[in-house]
């Protein structure tokens, strides 16, 4: 069912004299020449593509997933020691809600993050999951590319980055960051396992988290199950599924893509109609300055989405009810809408209310619970100079 692709006083004097040993081994360590890096076999499911977005620069290995994991939990990342300074990637994208802040997160107000100073972020959090197929763009509007990202270079690696810099996220300092984790116990070591030096950068950094972010893979959901002829979908999923997938009936896959294309997202980029008056000044067109981009954001991948409430670049809705509603009642037509929206001129594709609750039956099918309990992409329960998770993590 897998392939695998390879990646990717007297004490006093005494206690001086055994550092200095250390730090002098350690140096020759480094200049021996035979740092060595475990490449990480990335379990890549069946029917998934081949093409994966990995830098040359920056292969998964073993020992880079492992530092990048402690780094996405430790809220010192936020270059803070204080308990209620303290914020990580992981406070925001908890594994629990697809790697979303989540509606039920009591850190934040209706599932919409803000950064440690309290500021609101521009848009909602989009989930962390299956990154690694993504080559056409993060965030809602696709700002972060190769092509559009001059500053830091547009990949997963410059989203970290931002990220602690962002007055709206983490709000850092990356000297202070690196300086921090540089004189933190243990940190060293597993800069030098990941990198060959115990030099802590924000490059080392970006690269060991972007290498753990592109191993949360989800594809065992009971719509996977089926479609390996392991279960049998129930009535309701099954006709949940044909409205999906054709124009007369929900009409999501165009967007959404379908049981050919496993990640249920095209990581492209519409206006599917929620507006008519266009105030976001983050949009798609605010990328690309085309007219027909006006009001068009990400469509997200629907994998989880049962669980990735709230919904929208701005986080409109917070069921999965009331997007099903939306797309079936709540279309609103302008001269910017998606021509994939075909049921735009008729205000949505009018689902009867047993229509929408199979396809709400559907849309469930695709919770992965493996994937949202796994305990590879969980919180280190003790991280490298000791401390427990509950230490790091502050208040969120």
């Amino acid at each position: 069912m897998w392939r695998h692709v390879n990646g990717y006083s007297v004490g006093f004097s005494i206690g001086l004299l055994m550092v200095s040993a250390l730090l002098i081994s350690c140096e020759k360590k480094e200049e021996s020449g035979n740092w060595k890096t475990t490449p990480y076999s990335l379990e890549i499911p069946l029917h998934f593509p081949d093409k994966l977005n990995i830098l040359d620069d920056n292969p998964l290995t073993v020992e880079g997933v492992k530092l990048g994991r402690f780094l996405f939990y430790d809220g010192r990342l936020s270059g803070r020691v204080q308990h209620d300074s303290l914020m990580s990637c992981g406070s925001c994208h908890v594994q629990q809600y697809n790697f979303k802040p989540g509606i039920g997160n009591p850190a934040f107000t209706n599932g919409m993050p803000s950064g440690i100073n309290g500021s609101p972020t521009a848009h909602a959090a989009l989930p962390l999951i299956n990154l690694v197929w993504n080559s056409n763009g993060y965030t809602w509007n696709g700002g972060v590319h190769p092509v559009f990202d001059n500053k830091y270079g547009g990949n997963l690696e410059s989203i970290v980055i931002e990220t602690i810099m962002h007055a709206h996220e983490l709000a850092g300092d990356t000297s202070i960051v690196n300086s921090l984790f540089q004189n933190t116990p243990g940190y060293p070591e597993l800069f030098y396992d990941a990198f060959g030096s115990r030099t802590v950068t924000t490059d080392r950094i970006a690269k060991a988290i972007a290498q753990f972010i592109r191993t949360l893979i989800s594809s065992n959901s009971r719509f996977d199950q089926y479609m390996r002829g392991e279960i049998q979908l129930t009535s309701d999923e099954l006709a949940g599924f044909i409205l999906f997938t054709t124009e007369e009936g929900a009409d999501c896959f165009h967007c959404h893509g379908s049981s050919g294309n496993p990640l249920f997202t095209t990581n492209l980029f519409y206006n599917n109609g929620k507006d008519v008056d266009f105030i976001d000044l983050l949009d798609r067109y605010s990328v690309t300055g085309l007219e027909s981009d006006k009001g068009a954001y990400k469509a997200t991948t629907l994998r989880n989405i049962a669980v990735s409430g709230p919904y929208m670049h701005d986080g409109r809705f917070r069921t999965l009810d009331e997007v099903i509603d939306f797309y079936a009642h709540q279309v609103q037509m302008s001269d910017y809408v998606s021509p994939l929206m075909h049921h735009a001129l008729s205000g949505g594709n009018q689902l009867s209310p047993s229509e929408k609750q199979q396809l709400k039956a559907f849309l469930n099918s695709l919770t992965d619970e493996e994937f949202l309990n796994n305990p590879k992409f969980s919180a280190p329960q003790e991280f490298p100079d000791g401390k427990t998770y509950q230490d790091v993590r502050g208040k969120y």
